[in-house]
């Protein structure tokens, strides 16, 4: 079944005209994803790649049932983008945008949850079902149908981790990058909840990293609510403590956070946490 998208998603590119969005747009398109508009205020009725553009993203749920969103916005713009999004009714918002101030994303994901939306972001890329759709920026050749599902905060550990999952006959049922800011939409507990009630997903691979207590909260609610084999790698097991390594949620300080802590809070619920990348195949055939 796959969570969140599938062949029926139809999605609406906002910021369509800019580089990053025309480019991904695109590739969306190719890889057999709905991309049924692009919006770009003031730009409406041109067209980018043989998608049809938009001045609104209401527009495009009036005309097209729109309902989904990937935001390519510049950063200062964002915020807008995506409460315009929920208020026009789209219901999942993806957003891809990097550099927007955490102030604002926890103004609009609360209003996202007002309008009964999901957002997934910032600064993340974004979600595959294998062969159903692409909904972000990941590099579709490496993924294959299947059925593990992913949850990331980290976008290039996906890929490795998938490149070593596809080379074992170990495909995908859908793979979500979550982000790596401090403060982001869905996360581990309701993605977590979902694959659990997926009946294509038969396993999880749940990719954390330094900062934050999202993993040991995840540890724990998989040890009462997911009855799925899971298994987890955590990134920064040598970074040193008050450094930012990467994202800007990945910072151990005060001495929580560090990988260390969550390695033994997964390992205390029975999860198996992978040294390296390529050993996680090995452990879900376990």
């Amino acid at each position: 079944m796959s969570i969140l998208i599938d062949q029926n998603t139809r999605v609406v590119v906002q910021g369509i005209t800019g580089r990053d969005g025309g480019f991904h747009a695109l590739k969306m398109k190719d890889y057999g994803t709905q991309i049924v508009a692009g919006t770009s205020p003031g730009k409406g009725g041109m067209f980018v790649n043989g998608i049809p553009v938009f001045n609104t993203v209401h527009e495009t749920v009036k005309l097209l049932r729109a309902n989904t969103s990937i935001i390519f916005v510049p950063a200062a713009f964002a915020f807008d983008a995506i409460l315009e999004a929920a208020d026009a009714g789209i219901k999942l918002i993806i957003c891809i945008t990097e550099g927007i101030p955490t102030l604002d994303i926890v103004k609009a994901y609360s209003y996202v949850k007002q309008k009964g939306a999901s957002l997934i972001g910032p600064n993340c890329p974004g979600l595959i079902s294998p062969e159903k759709s692409l909904v972000g920026i990941m590099p579709a050749t490496v993924f294959q149908k299947g059925g593990v599902g992913i949850i990331s905060r980290s976008g290039t550990l996906t890929y490795e981790v998938v490149y070593h999952l596809t080379a074992a006959g170990l495909g995908q049922s859908t793979a979500i990058g979550i982000g790596g800011d401090p403060v982001v939409g869905l996360h581990y507990l309701e993605l977590l909840a979902m694959f659990e009630d997926d009946d294509e997903t038969d396993s999880i691979v749940l990719i954390g990293e330094i900062g934050g207590n999202a993993e040991e909260k995840a540890a724990s609610f998989i040890e009462h609510h997911v009855s799925k084999p899971v298994v987890a790698f955590i990134a920064g097991q040598t970074a040193p403590a008050d450094k930012q390594m990467g994202h800007a949620g990945a910072i151990i300080s005060s001495g929580s956070g560090s990988a260390k802590e969550k390695i033994e809070a997964l390992e205390a619920v029975g999860i198996h946490v992978a040294p390296e990348p390529s050993m996680i195949p090995g452990l879900l055939k376990r």
